[in-house]
Order: structure tokens, then C-alpha cells, then sequence
């Protein structure tokens, strides 16, 4: 009985719960965004009737639309040459400025980063053994290793973003050499709800390699069964052919 209402609990909390998340986004917007803005689209108004809880509620709405339509609008502006002009006129502003040229540049290389149109950040969806062979780990390929990297080191290196769960804004930069770097069929959105889930929203697979599909088949479990070492390691203490060369059998 106390089982069925726990779970009935969960199932509830779980139904509520995007519910709640939009409410708490649309709130903080409205109140941290709309009410600033409405002091200054609306000023021009009686303060007693902008201090009126419904018509206050109103204005700010109203005054977050009108940001998101001047935001548009500076998109569509910017695309021209005097547009342009414009834009480049006050970075260049902003660059004179002690300590604020220092933050704008910052950002700027971040949003530049992120927002290249010509090229995405991540290429795709790579498999790499991490942080120790027979432990693997799912990453994204930036780009190929340049400059003094490679030339020091003499090698084919690819540049590997490794995500941390549940929260992939931070990870860890890795350089591997390209031959041991195995890459996924799956899309990058794919592979970001892989890690954000923690492994339990995996993307469907269906291979014609018959190599794939034998050691799928080898791998699969009857429902309840918990893998073993043998899993991995046959009994004679070889790796499965699943793990690629280099893995060795864990100590016990």
C-alpha cells in the first residue's frame, strides 16, 4: 500500500514538474526583466497606475515583448552595412574603456564561439577510453590538434570536449590521438540527452554489420540480470573483442 502511494507520489511530482520549471522561467523573466523595462518603455505613465498589481503584471509582459521584438529587430539591423557601422562604431567605443573592454572582449569570444554559423562547434559524437583503458567515456570532436601542439608532440591529435553529468556547460579538454578515437552514428543533440540523462536516454541503434550485431546479440541480458566481469572478460581473462585492443582484466 505505502508503495503504490510512493510511487503514485513520484508519478505526480514527475507530471508536475515541467509545470512548475515554466512557471519559476516565466516569473523570473516577467519580474527580473518586464518590471525594469517597463520603467522605461511605460514611463510616461502615472506611477499609481503602474503600481496597480494587474495592470503592473500587464506592462511587464507587454514591455519583455517589446524587448524580444527590439532584440529581432537589432538582428535584422545589424545584417546591413550601416548596421554594421554602427555596431562596429561603439565595440570600438567600449575597447577604449578601461576594465569594460576587458569583460565585453571576454564575452565576446565566448558568444562567438558558440554562435559560428559557418562551422559547428561540435563535430560529432565520439566514443574515447577514459580515464583509463576499458573505461569508456562519451566526448565530441571540436576540431583536429594545430599549431605548436602537434608540432611538439609529433603526433595526429584530435580535441575532445568531455562533458561532466548532469550539467555539460563544464567537462574537460582532452587531446587523443586520432586513431583511438571512435565516432558514434548518433547526433550531437543525441548524445547531449546521453549525458544529461546520466546514460538512461540512449538513441536507437540499428547496424547491417554483422560484427555489430554479434557482439550486440552477445551483450544483451535477460531482464533483472546483473552483468558480471565475465561479461567483459571470457573466462580465460581475455577481453571481449567489444573492447578493442589494450584493455586488461581489473585487479580484484
Amino acid at each position: 500500500m505505502l508503495r503504490n502511494l510512493r510511487n503514485a507520489f513520484f508519478t505526480g511530482l514527475v507530471l508536475l514538474l515541467p509545470l512548475g520549471v515554466t512557471y519559476i522561467v516565466v516569473n523570473f523573466i516577467v519580474v527580473r526583466v518586464g518590471v525594469p523595462a517597463s520603467q522605461v518603455f511605460f514611463w510616461y505613465l502615472d506611477e499609481n497606475v503602474r503600481n496597480i498589481a494587474l495592470f503592473s503584471t500587464i506592462l511587464s509582459i507587454l514591455s519583455v515583448l517589446a524587448l524580444v521584438v527590439f532584440i529581432i529587430g537589432l538582428g535584422f539591423f545589424s545584417r546591413y552595412v550601416i548596421g554594421r557601422l554602427v555596431i562596429n562604431t561603439v565595440e570600438k567605443i567600449l575597447s577604449r574603456l578601461p576594465f569594460i573592454n576587458t569583460v565585453y572582449r571576454w564575452v565576446k569570444q565566448i558568444v562567438d564561439t558558440f554562435t559560428q554559423q559557418q562551422k559547428t562547434v561540435f563535430q560529432e559524437v565520439v566514443l574515447i577510453q577514459y580515464p583509463r583503458r576499458g573505461v569508456w567515456a562519451v566526448g565530441f570532436r571540436t576540431s583536429e590538434t594545430r599549431a605548436e601542439i602537434q608540432a611538439k608532440t609529433g603526433l595526429q591529435l584530435s580535441n575532445i570536449f568531455v562533458p561532466t553529468t548532469p550539467n555539460p556547460t563544464s567537462g574537460f579538454l582532452l587531446l587523443v590521438p586520432s586513431d583511438e578515437v571512435i565516432p558514434l552514428e548518433m547526433s550531437v543533440s543525441d548524445g547531449m540527452k546521453l549525458i544529461i540523462s546520466g546514460g538512461a536516454v540512449a538513441p536507437p541503434y540499428e547496424t547491417n554489420d554483422p560484427v555489430e550485431k554479434e557482439r550486440l546479440d552477445s551483450l544483451v541480458l535477460p531482464p533483472g540480470e546483473v552483468p558480471g566481469p565475465e561479461a567483459a572478460f571470457g573466462e580465460g581473462g581475455e577481453p571481449h573483442p567489444s573492447l578493442g585492443a589494450g584493455s586488461a582484466r581489473p585487479s580484484p
